[in-house]
């Protein structure tokens, strides 16, 4: 079965040019809802501010979810096409992470419903803020979704690309009090905040850790002035790995270097752990990834299995017990001003999505 690809185009470029980072998402909500309901769905926006479409079927339905928001920087975004490539015009990210789901999912069920092809129950979920820790995800009223198997329309790679694993991710927001002094009359009588966290964050191991962990320390603010002994300093910080041993192994002993720095210098550190989002493992006998394998085959696609390293409302939806899996849309060099997607893959992402969803 064939999409239409000039459509899809046309809804990914306008999209696109819809901007909605995180927490403006409201302009591309009122996009997608009529879009959604021409196609026969019933739709609702939820009190996260999530879109929930349903689309009756025949058989068990599926769960198919992209998310509205996209990172910075999107002011004055233009788009551009090269060789059948978009991008942006180089001074803003491109916005396929992810409206190159969201537009291939509204190809498909419009395609579906044109040339009305037997298919699944379908349960559409376009979540908010997924980029700040996939908050939409996790207040997505589930009392709506009846579907336990789903797919994310959310990650880079050739098409046919089937995220079977993803990490948990561990953050930590670390608070360093030292004591305030002059830094040129008395120094001594001071306890620098700066450089506590300078030691032990050049104690820890951070970047990648093993093919399954890595660690980073992404904010430090601290300090008022160059010649006042900095009191506080804040550091932000996190780990991600698909073994919960490893860590909970790889968070100790980044607590740890803070309090070790913190006692040598007696300076007072307080660090607050978060559990963001919860490991998933699923492998080629599990249906989900059986249906999509199979979908791919037909379409002679090569099904590639891999293990993520980022998390995704996959995460969620998994802890929730809806077996999913992250699926490619093509796009490539997301969150950077690089960010591209290949129109061809646009179009094979659409083609692979009806696929999955005759059943």
């Amino acid at each position: 079965m064939l999409v239409n690809k000039d459509r899809l185009i046309a809804t990914f470029r306008a999209l696109v040019e819809i901007q909605s980072p995180t927490g403006q998402e409201a302009n591309l909500i009122s996009y997608v809802v009529p879009r959604l309901e021409s196609a026969g769905a019933r739709v609702s926006v939820d009190s996260g501010g999530n879109v929930i479409a349903k689309i009756d079927g025949a058989g068990e339905p599926i769960l198919v979810c992209s998310h509205l928001d996209t990172v910075m920087p999107t002011a004055g975004l233009k788009i551009v096409e090269r060789n059948g490539v978009f991008y942006s015009d180089g001074t803003t990210i491109l916005g396929a992470d992810d409206k190159s789901g969201i537009a291939v999912i509204l190809e498909a069920v419009e395609s579906l419903r044109e040339q009305q092809v037997p298919h699944l129950p379908v349960e559409v979920v376009l979540t908010v803020a997924e980029e700040v820790g996939l908050v939409g995800a996790k207040t997505l009223d589930y009392s709506q979704i009846v579907a336990k198997r789903g797919l994310c329309l959310d990650t880079k790679g050739p098409i046919g690309t089937i995220i079977v694993e993803g990490p948990s991710q561990v953050c930590l927001d670390v608070t360093i009090v030292g004591k305030a002094a002059h830094a040129g009359m008395s120094p001594e009588k001071g306890i620098s905040s700066i450089v506590v966290a300078a030691e032990a964050i050049s104690s820890m191991p951070l970047g990648r850790i093993d093919e399954e962990t890595t660690a980073n320390v992404g904010m430090i603010q601290g300090g008022t002035a160059t010649n006042i002994i900095p009191e506080k300093t804040t550091v932000a910080g996190e780990a991600r790995s698909r073994d919960e041993q490893k860590l909970e192994a790889q968070v100790d002993c980044m607590v740890r270097a803070f309090q070790v720095a913190g006692d040598r210098h007696g300076a007072t550190v307080h660090v607050n752990v978060e559990h963001v989002y919860r490991a998933f493992h699923l492998g080629p006998n599990d249906e989900i990834v059986r249906m999509m394998s199979e979908a791919a085959r037909k379409l002679g696609l090569p099904a590639r299995m891999e293990a993520g390293g980022g998390g995704s409302d996959t995460n969620i939806f998994n802890e929730r017990g809806i077996q999913s899996v992250n699926v490619s849309v093509g796009y490539e060099d997301p969150h950077s001003t690089s960010e591209h997607i290949a129109v061809d893959d646009l179009v094979r992402a659409a083609e692979l999505l009806v696929a999955v969803l005759k059943g």
